[in-house]
C-alpha cells in the first residue's frame, strides 16, 4: 500500500516520482484512488488548464513545447498531459510526446506525461480529468492537455479545459474538416500553424468566414482570435499566449471560468457514477435477476426499457 498523504506532501514540493506515481495510480485505477482525490481535492483550483487539438500533422506537439517555453520564461509552472494512441500491444502510449519535448527534460519547473487513450474516444484518456487534477494539485500554474490526433472526434478536449486551443495548418483541407469535426463551436482561440507555408493567409479568411458564419453571439461574448504561427520557430507564440490570458481575463471577468469548472465537475461525477453501474451491471451477467428480466423480453411479457427500469431500481435500492 502506497503512503499517498506522504506521496501527495513530495508531490506539493515539486518531486516528478511522487506527481508520476500519483498519475500512474489515477490510470491503474488504483484501490486507493479514492484516497488520493480525497487528499488532492483541498489543494485543486489554481491551475489554468488549456486543451490543445487539432487534425494529426498540424504541429499540436511543437506547438505545445513552445507554449511551454513561453510560459516558462514567465515564471509559470507547467505540466503537459500528451494524449497518445494505444499501443495495440502494451497498452500504453504509443508515440510518446515526451520524446518530442525533450528540450524541457531535464527543468524542474516543468512536467510532462504522455497517457494513453486506451480504446477511449473523443481524444483523450479516460483518466485525464483526474491526472489534471494531481497536476493541479502538484503546484502547476498552467496544465496544457495535447490531444490525440484522432480528426473528427476529438471535441471531448472543450468540456475538461479552461480554454481550447484548435490548430489548423494550410494545404491540410482543415477548413472543410473543421466544420465536420464541430471544433468551429468548441475553440476559443484559432492557431493556423506553419504559416510560413503557401495558403496560410486563405486558411486563415477562409476559418474566418466560416466562424462568421456559424456565429450567434450576444455583444460582449467572446470573439475567437485567429493567430498565425510557425511553432517551429516559436513564431507568434507569445501572441497565443495573450490570446489566452484575454480569453481567461473574460472568463473570469464574465463568470464563465467558475461555470466550466463547474460543468466539468459534474461531468467528472457522472462518468464516476456510470462507471460504477456498468460494472455493477456487469456483476450481474449469469444473477437470476438478469436472466428472469430477459426470459420475460423473450416470452413478449416485458420491453427492454421497462426491464432496465426493473434493474436499475434493484440496483439503486430505489
Amino acid at each position: 500500500m502506497v503512503d499517498v498523504p506522504q506521496l501527495v506532501a513530495q508531490a506539493r514540493e515539486g518531486r516528478p516520482r511522487a506527481v508520476a506515481r500519483l498519475i500512474s495510480l489515477v490510470e491503474g485505477a488504483s484501490p486507493q484512488l479514492r484516497e488520493v482525490m480525497a487528499e488532492l481535492a483541498p489543494l485543486t483550483g489554481g491551475a489554468y488548464v488549456v486543451g490543445l487539438t487539432g487534425s494529426p500533422g498540424v504541429g499540436k506537439s511543437t506547438s505545445t513545447s513552445a507554449l511551454v517555453t513561453a510560459y516558462r520564461r514567465a515564471g509559470k509552472r507547467v505540466g503537459v498531459l500528451a494524449v497518445d494512441p494505444s499501443s495495440p500491444f502494451s497498452g500504453g502510449a504509443l508515440l510518446g510526446d515526451r520524446v518530442r519535448m525533450s528540450e524541457h527534460a531535464s527543468d524542474p519547473g516543468v512536467y510532462i506525461r504522455s497517457m494513453a487513450t486506451r480504446g477511449h474516444l473523443g481524444g483523450l484518456a479516460w483518466a485525464a480529468p483526474q491526472a489534471i487534477r494531481v497536476l493541479d494539485a502538484a503546484g502547476c500554474d498552467v496544465v496544457l492537455v495535447e490531444t490525440v490526433g484522432v480528426g473528427q472526434s476529438e471535441v471531448e478536449i472543450a468540456s475538461q479545459a479552461d480554454t481550447s486551443v484548435v490548430l489548423l495548418a494550410p494545404g491540410m483541407g482543415d477548413g472543410i474538416q473543421a466544420a465536420k469535426a464541430g471544433i468551429l463551436e468548441i475553440g476559443d482561440v484559432y492557431v493556423v500553424n506553419k504559416a510560413d507555408r503557401d495558403g496560410a493567409d486563405a486558411t486563415a479568411r477562409e476559418l474566418n468566414h466560416m466562424l462568421g458564419l456559424g456565429e450567434s453571439r450576444a455583444p460582449g461574448d467572446w470573439r475567437p482570435p485567429i493567430v498565425k504561427t510557425v511553432a517551429a520557430r516559436s513564431e507568434g507564440i507569445e501572441e497565443v499566449v495573450e490570446a489566452l490570458e484575454k480569453h481567461r481575463a473574460w472568463m473570469e471577468e464574465h463568470g464563465v471560468l467558475t461555470e466550466r469548472r463547474a460543468r466539468r465537475a459534474a461531468h467528472e461525477v457522472e462518468t464516476i457514477a456510470v462507471t460504477a453501474l456498468r460494472e455493477r451491471i456487469g456483476d450481474l451477467r449469469g444473477d437470476r435477476r438478469l436472466d428472469a428480466l430477459a426470459t420475460r423480453i423473450v416470452a413478449g411479457e416485458l420491453d427492454p426499457y421497462a426491464a432496465a427500469d426493473e434493474l436499475v431500481a434493484g440496483l439503486t435500492g430505489e
